[in-house]
């Protein structure tokens, strides 16, 4: 596995490479390794932050369980600007919402999967990367996320 982590207005996020694809995105420092994919990963991401329409490009794989690889399909099929809520996921796969939940809390890939886009029926709901809630907040303001008060 390599790691290249990049600064972010939100804190480092180290992203990490396997056998051909971004395997996770950390809020933490990791590490500096230099490969295409990795450079490629890490100017989107920056990219991303400058203007939140660049979006991503890069091959992802989340390398857990079924469950958690369709949440965060569903996730991903979430387009820019929009949120869902957990229950809205739960209608889609059938699931209770406080699946969902463990579902959005258990993404390895955040921002490039938008876990952040998933919001509670009456609030936020919660957010597992660094800095929690105020993280989810920033990013949702970053991409313009309409209709939200915040």
């Amino acid at each position: 596995m390599f790691k290249k982590t990049v600064e972010t207005p939100t804190g480092p996020i180290t992203l990490t490479e396997k056998d051909g694809a971004i395997v996770r995105a950390e809020w933490e420092h990791g590490g500096d390794d230099d490969t295409p994919l990795l450079r490629e990963a890490a100017a989107q991401l920056r990219a991303y932050f400058e203007d939140a329409d660049n979006g991503f490009d890069v091959p992802l794989r989340v390398e857990a369980s079924a469950f958690q690889q369709s949440v965060c399909e569903a996730m991903l099929a979430i387009p820019l600007g929009e949120t869902l809520t957990y229950g809205d996921l739960s209608k889609a796969l059938g699931v209770p919402a406080q699946a969902i939940g463990q579902g959005c809390g258990g993404n390895p890939i955040p921002v490039i999967i938008p876990c952040h886009r998933v919001l509670g029926a009456s609030g936020l709901g919660g957010f597992s990367g660094r800095g929690g809630v105020e993280t989810k907040v920033w990013l949702l303001k970053h991409e313009r996320a309409g209709g939200l008060l915040i």
